[in-house]
C-alpha cells in the first residue's frame, strides 16, 4: 500500500501542499491545466526558493496580475485604503469589501484596490455557484469530487460557528478565485501522486491573532477550530497563522489518520514554501511518499491492514444487554465483536467487550458503547492484521443454496466453511440436523473443485 505523510511541523495552507505536491512529483503542467479549466481568470507562478536553507517550491497564485499575500498583511492594506477612500470622499464614501481569502493570503495592495472597487457591496460565491464551477471545469471526476468535498468542509464550519444553513453560507475569502485555484489544485495533484492512505502528523497552529473580513480573531481560527476537531494540534509559540482554514479542510478531506512518522519504505518527498520567511525554522510542509510496511513485511500472499481495537470492561451490565451491544455493533460497521470472561476487581465475575473496526468508524462505535453499556471508559488502539483473500459462492444442497467463504492465498484455497446462517434456517425450515446441512455443502463444493481440476 502506498503511503504519503504530511508533516505540519510549520502548519499548513493551500499553497504550501501545493508545492509539496510539485516536489515530490506532480507534474506543474497538471496544475495549469486544471486552472485552466475552471476559467476564473487566474494564473500560476511556480518557483524554487529557500525557507530557512531548505530549497522548497513555491506556488503563487495571480488574479489580474497580482499575487496573493498572507490575509493579515491583506486585511491591513485594505483597510488602509478604505481609511484613504473616506478621507478623499467625505461623508459619501461607500464602504467596500475585501477580497482576501479564508485560508491566510489575498491580493497585493494594489490589486486588492482594484478588485475592491470592483466588487463593492457583492456577497462571495456561495457552495452552490461553486460546485457549478468545479462540475464544469474539465478535470477527472475523482477531482471534482475531492474539491467539493473540502468546500463542503469549510461550508459546514462556517455554517456551524455563524448558526446557519451551509446552503445560505457565501464564502467571502474561501470563495475568492486563489482559494479555488488551491483547492481544486490540491484534489487533482492528490489524485495525480497515487497514494491509497494519507497520514498527517500533528499541526502546528501558531498563535496571536488574525484580521480578516470577520474582524480581529484569535488564532487559530474559529473555521480552522471546527476543521481540526479530533486532530493533534499543538502551538510552537510562534505568534502568526500556520494553519489556514483552507489547508484544515485538505487535511480534513484527505488525512485519514494522524500520528508520527508511520513505517514506510521511502521513495521520495517533496516540500512546499509558505509565503513568509521565518528565521527561527523553515516554514516548510513535507509530504514523503512510499510503500507502507503494511506491504513490505506481509507475509507472501497475504494483505495487511491497521484497524482499530475497542476493548472496555465490564462487570454491571445485564447479559441480555450485553449481547444486544454486540449485535448493534455489527450492524454499525464492526469487522468482528467478541466478548471475554474476566475476574475483575472484588472479585467480581466480569466481561471483556472487545470490537474491531475500522479506523474512520472507531469514534462512532466508540460513542455506541458509551451509550449502550454502563463502561466508564474505552480503551482505543490501532493494530495491523494480515488478511486472506476472500470471496463467497453458492452452491446447492437437496435442501436449498448455501453460501460458502473461501479464503486464498497466492491464487489457491486455503480453506473453506459454509454461511452458519444459511444452513441454520435451512435446518430449521426443513427439519433435518443443522450438521447434514454444512457437511452436503462442503461436499457439494468439495465435488465441484475435484471436477475442475483444482
Amino acid at each position: 500500500m502506498r503511503i504519503a505523510f504530511l508533516e505540519c511541523f510549520s502548519g499548513m495552507s493551500g499553497d504550501m501542499f501545493l508545492g509539496a505536491l510539485i516536489d515530490a512529483g506532480v507534474s506543474a503542467e497538471r496544475f495549469e491545466e486544471t486552472v485552466a479549466a475552471l476559467n476564473i481568470g487566474a494564473q500560476l507562478e511556480i518557483s524554487r526558493v529557500k525557507r530557512g536553507g531548505i530549497t522548497a517550491v513555491k506556488v503563487d497564485v495571480l488574479v489580474g496580475g497580482e499575487k496573493e499575500l498572507p490575509r493579515e498583511v491583506f486585511w491591513e492594506q485594505q483597510h488602509k485604503h478604505e481609511a484613504h477612500s473616506h478621507e478623499g470622499r467625505g461623508s459619501h464614501a461607500e464602504h467596500s469589501h475585501g477580497r482576501g481569502i479564508e485560508h491566510g493570503e489575498g491580493r497585493s495592495q494594489a490589486g486588492a484596490a482594484g478588485v475592491a472597487e470592483q466588487h463593492e457591496h457583492k456577497h462571495g460565491r456561495g457552495l452552490k455557484e461553486i460546485r457549478d464551477i468545479i462540475s464544469r471545469a474539465a478535470i477527472t471526476a475523482g477531482a471534482k469530487k475531492t474539491a467539493i468535498r473540502v468546500f463542503e468542509a469549510l461550508g459546514a464550519a462556517e455554517a456551524k460557528i455563524h448558526g446557519t444553513a451551509i446552503d445560505s453560507i457565501h464564502f467571502h475569502e474561501v470563495g475568492a478565485a486563489d482559494a479555488m485555484v488551491d483547492i481544486v489544485c490540491a484534489a487533482a495533484g492528490a489524485e495525480e501522486l497515487g497514494v491509497d492512505e494519507w497520514v498527517c502528523s500533528p499541526l502546528n497552529v501558531g498563535g496571536g491573532t488574525v484580521t480578516c473580513s470577520h474582524g480581529t480573531l484569535p488564532i487559530p481560527a474559529p473555521a480552522t477550530v471546527e476543521l481540526l476537531k479530533d486532530a493533534p494540534v499543538y502551538s510552537s509559540g510562534l505568534n502568526v497563522e500556520l494553519v489556514t482554514p483552507t489547508g484544515a479542510a485538505i487535511v480534513k478531506t484527505l488525512a485519514t489518520r494522524f500520528g508520527a512518522f508511520p513505517e514506510m519504505q521511502i521513495e521520495k518527498s517533496g516540500y512546499g514554501a509558505g509565503t513568509r520567511d521565518f528565521s527561527a525554522h523553515p516554514n516548510v510542509v513535507r509530504l514523503t511518499m512510499g510503500e507502507a510496511r503494511s506491504v513490505v513485511t506481509a507475509p507472501h500472499g497475504t494483505k495487511e491492514e491497521t484497524i482499530t481495537v475497542l476493548e472496555a470492561n465490564i462487570d454491571d451490565l445485564n447479559p441480555q444487554v450485553f449481547a444486544y451491544v454486540m449485535e448493534k455493533l455489527f450492524e454499525e460497521g464492526a469487522l468482528d465483536v467478541f466478548g471475554t470472561h474476566l475476574q475483575m476487581k472484588k472479585n467480581r465475575p466480569g466481561m471483556l467487550l472487545t470490537a474491531l473496526c475500522r479506523n474512520e468508524d472507531a469514534a462512532r462505535l466508540a460513542q455506541l458503547i458509551f451509550a449502550e453499556t454502563t463502561t466508564l471508559g474505552v480503551r482505543r488502539r490501532e493494530e495491523l492484521r494480515h488478511i486472506l483473500g476472500r470471496e463467497s459462492i453458492t452452491v446447492p444442497t437437496r435442501w436449498g443454496d448455501v453460501r460458502l467463504k473461501i479464503a486464498s492465498m497466492n491464487g489457491a484455497i486455503a480453506n473453506y466453511a459454509p454461511e452458519y446462517e444459511d444452513c441454520r434456517r435451512i435446518a430449521s425450515e426443513h427439519h433435518v440436523p443443522l450438521k447434514n446441512v454444512m457437511q452436503e455443502a462442503m461436499q457439494t463444493f468439495a465435488a465441484v473443485r475435484e471436477k475442475q481440476g483444482r
